[in-house]
């Protein structure tokens, strides 16, 4: 998909178990304000930076109807109408949940700083992804990555390997996978 590099490390230790719950207690939202999304990830210890960088990562992917439909039916300011009026077309206003529309629609199978474009545009189909270009702190770091391709694929790299590092177990706690998706 393109965008930058990083080494990974490796013989990072993981869980043997695994809780659909607990997984999602940390997962940013496609709803949260900007002052969750700043905190969410503080609280994991990546800054502000981080945080807009690594939603770069929407530049590639789909969303499901229901996770942007208020959005698109809103007639809000932050939305670009004409952007609005055609994800309205596989989204309607009832019904058809799962039907899904890319993240991005330039260029929805490449990793690159479209996705700061779009915002720049009031094109970002999630409210989380707007949010970031609405007035607030964080609106120099998206104008910042939408002119510089290489900003943005430095920081985003730089953020996956902070990301990678959050809380690891260690001692005996854990296994070293062999094949990343499953248990030894």
């Amino acid at each position: 998909v393109g965008g930058p590099s990083w080494t990974v490390k490796l013989g990072r230790r993981d869980s043997t178990t695994a809780s659909h719950t607990l997984a999602e207690t940390d997962l940013p939202g496609p709803f949260d304000p900007l002052s969750r999304l700043i905190s969410g990830f503080a609280n994991k210890g990546l800054s502000t930076r981080d945080m807009v960088a690594l939603s770069g990562s929407h530049s590639i992917g789909q969303a499901q109807c229901f996770l942007f439909r208020d959005r698109i039916y809103s007639n809000g300011t932050d939305i670009d109408a004409g952007f609005a009026s055609t994800r309205r077309r596989q989204c309607p206003q009832e019904d058809q949940n799962g039907n899904l529309a890319p993240l991005d629609l330039v260029t929805p199978n490449q990793l690159d700083n479209n996705y700061f474009k779009n915002l720049r545009q009031r094109k970002g189909l999630l409210q989380s992804d707007q949010v970031l270009m609405s007035g607030g702190s964080t609106d120099d770091i998206v104008l910042e990555y939408s002119n510089s391709p290489r900003a943005f694929a430095s920081d985003f790299a730089a953020a996956m390997i902070k990301m990678g590092d959050i809380s690891p177990l260690t001692g005996q706690n854990g296994i070293i996978r062999t094949v990343c998706g499953a248990i030894n």
